[in-house]
């Protein structure tokens, strides 16, 4: 008999996805690495070595005024050339490379730098921008226009790790054991339509927004054309960037809450707002109208990390898993059940996140 040449559907097994994780402390009290490592690295098999990465908040009090610039530079030149604008438009207070670890499973990793940041006060006045407007659109400027230079946070008082590799290889590199966070997320990539390189591991960030994402948004094209519409620079080519792009354009430019955001992107469908009382179905299809190209279609499931705390989502029909646990003021997210009892076996409430309805918790009060 003839040996098949290729493998069929059946002949292997792919996992769902990728793996995503969160642990948050509502009371604001710092948590080193540990836990979220063990966590995403239960779930190894999810990812297949071409990216992983942590988002962490709370790591740098002593400058949490400042933006801290996480940067990767592929040759000295970017380096020069990034430091010098970054001269030219910021003011710094301190600046180093990020403490990193050799590990076995980590090949040619870029140079990677933190620069703590104030815009430069007359530049900002002149620019007729907001920081976060401001400090946006240099970001984007890096990113785009200095080869080999790529700003993979520019948050306050956080920053992402992340990287090609397996994500526990990719926490021992950065060494992220050492930091202290009061909320950490995690995410093992197993990438379907884009290469792994290091500032297309998640998490994506913009300003104080992380994003880890497991799926794939079958409305990329259209979410991206309509975030471009306002100035945000689609330079990765990925759908996770662009869920980024449209929490900040709807939550820090057009005012919405969080919990609101998540609701256009997941919005009602129609047969549902034909069932709805007057004064609600107006509402949900005005909502529907204005934002239609927010809409975000596909299976996903996301875990928004910011100052404010986590948000987690999942698309309408649930197509990929994420579990959520609580013990005191503690509250885990992940992709298996399995990586929340890896670090808190007497974990409580323990369920599945619903379709389509944002999962939010928030810092307490004077946290």
């Amino acid at each position: 008999m003839r040996k098949r040449a290729t493998l069929r559907e059946g002949d292997v097994r792919i996992p769902s996805g990728c793996a995503i994780a969160g642990i948050m402390d509502r009371s604001g009290a710092r948590h080193g690495g540990s836990d979220i490592l063990k966590s995403i690295a239960l779930m190894h098999d999810r990812s297949n070595g071409l990216g992983g990465g942590f988002a962490a908040y709370g790591i740098y009090p002593e400058f949490a005024e400042l933006h801290a610039f996480h940067v990767m530079y592929e040759s000295k030149e970017a380096r020069d050339r990034t430091e010098a604008y970054l001269d030219e438009h910021f003011t710094s207070e301190k600046q180093e490379r990020i403490p990193t670890e050799p590990v076995k499973g980590i090949q040619d990793p870029p140079d990677v730098w933190r620069y703590f940041l104030a815009p430069h006060p007359i530049k900002l006045s002149l620019s007729g921008l907001d920081e976060a407007e401001y400090t946006m659109q240099h970001v984007f400027h890096i990113n785009a226009d200095i080869p080999g230079a790529f700003v993979a946070s520019s948050g306050k008082n956080m920053g992402a790790f992340k990287g090609v590799g397996y994500p526990e290889d990719i926490g021992a590199f950065y060494r992220i054991e050492e930091y202290g966070a009061w909320l950490w997320t995690a995410h093992g990539r197993f990438p379907t339509n884009t290469p792994g390189w290091w500032g297309g591991a998640h998490p994506f960030t913009l300003l104080n927004w992380s994003i880890v994402h497991n799926g794939e948004i079958s409305s990329y094209d259209a979410n991206r054309r309509y975030v471009e519409q306002f100035g945000y620079d689609c330079t990765l080519k990925t759908d996770t960037e662009v869920i980024t792009y449209l929490f900040d354009l709807l939550v820090r430019r057009h005012g919405f809450s969080q919990e609101m955001a998540a609701h256009i992107m997941c919005a009602s469908a129609w047969d549902e707002i034909d069932k709805m009382e007057s004064g609600r179905a107006a509402f949900e299809t005005a909502l529907r109208c204005v934002y239609a190209s927010a809409l975000v279609n596909g299976p996903m499931s996301v875990i928004l990390g910011s100052d404010e705390g986590l948000l987690a989502l999942n698309d309408r029909l649930k197509l990929r898993a994420l579990m959520a646990g609580e013990k005191g003021s503690m509250v885990y997210l992940a992709s298996e059940q399995a990586a929340i009892e890896v670090v808190c076996p007497d974990v409580q409430n323990v369920r599945s996140i619903e379709g389509g309805e944002p999962f939010v918790v928030q810092r307490e009060k004077g946290a």
